[in-house]
Formats: structure tokens, C-alpha cells, sequence
């Protein structure tokens, strides 16, 4: 019974300190004014078996209001939404982790979600510099986020890859 608790406790524990880095990098990240944040809820449920599961949703948040996330969002919204909470899964499980990839991040983003996730990415990069084995590796097709990228002079290497025409 008491590893059941510990587990249970250790699961709070990593939810809250999920969550909070996703507050933060929404709030920094996120353009709109339709949503002030976004959470991870995790309903406990305990089966037949007497074992317990998890089942995990997103929520979005304006004032008082709390609403699933599923079926009420843009695509935009639900591309920052993925990127944001990979983003704090790897803040809280891989703190030492080296690589960070992210695969076309801007895909249905507007402008300004795109700029404010390049200005997020770049404070990553200046926190995790520190952190000898660290790389970042974005593939886009979205040369302008590419730019933007570069303002923060905290790159060290941008490679174009294209096709050969021979």
C-alpha cells in the first residue's frame, strides 16, 4: 500500500511541475486572448482488477472556465498545444538530455504564434546553453522562423539541406 501512495504522490508531484512549465511557456508562447492557459488533467480510475489507471486530457482555460481542449481548437492552437507539452515533458523527465528535435514547428501557426515561439525557443536555448551536450535541432521549411531564430544569436549552426538537381 505504500508504494501504491508514494507512486500516487510522485505522479502529483511530476503533474504540478508539468503543468506549471506549460503555464509558463504558454503565456509566453501563446498570441491569442481566447485562452489564458493550458493544463494537463489526469482522471484516476480504478478498474475491475483493482489496478489504476490514468487518462489524460488538455484543458483550456479563460477565467473561471475550464473546457476540454478536443474539438473547441484551431489547428494552431493544437500545434502550439503539442509543442508546448513536449516541451515541459522534456523540462521535467530528460533535464540532462542532449537533444531537443522538433519537426516543422510552424505548420498552421499564425505569425505571431510563430514569433513568440521563436523567442520561446530562444530562451531555451540560452537556459540549456550552459548544459555541455545540448542541441536543438529544428527542421522547417519556414525560412522567415528560421530568421528569427537567427536574431537571437544564440545558434551555432544552421545547415540548408536541398535536394540535387542533376
Amino acid at each position: 500500500m505504500f508504494f501504491c501512495s508514494a507512486i500516487a504522490r510522485y505522479h502529483s508531484m511530476k503533474m504540478e511541475e508539468i503543468n506549471k512549465i506549460i503555464k509558463e511557456l504558454w503565456i509566453n508562447t501563446y498570441q491569442g486572448n481566447d485562452i489564458d492557459r493550458i493544463e494537463i488533467r489526469s482522471d484516476r480510475e480504478t478498474k475491475l482488477t483493482g489496478l489504476r489507471s490514468y487518462n489524460y486530457r488538455v484543458v483550456m482555460i479563460k477565467g473561471d472556465v475550464e473546457l476540454d481542449m478536443r474539438g473547441r481548437c484551431s489547428a494552431g492552437q493544437k500545434v502550439l498545444t503539442s509543442i508546448l507539452i513536449r516541451l515541459a515533458l522534456a523540462e521535467t523527465f530528460c533535464i540532462n538530455c542532449g537533444i531537443l528535435a522538433l519537426d516543422e514547428p510552424t505548420t498552421n501557426l499564425d505569425r505571431n504564434n510563430i514569433e513568440s515561439l521563436a523567442r520561446s525557443l530562444t530562451d531555451i536555448i540560452k537556459t540549456r546553453r550552459r548544459q555541455r551536450n545540448f542541441q536543438l535541432i529544428i527542421i522547417t521549411h519556414d525560412e522567415d522562423f528560421l530568421s528569427m531564430l537567427r536574431k537571437g544569436d544564440h545558434a551555432d549552426y544552421y545547415w540548408r539541406v536541398s535536394k540535387d538537381h542533376e
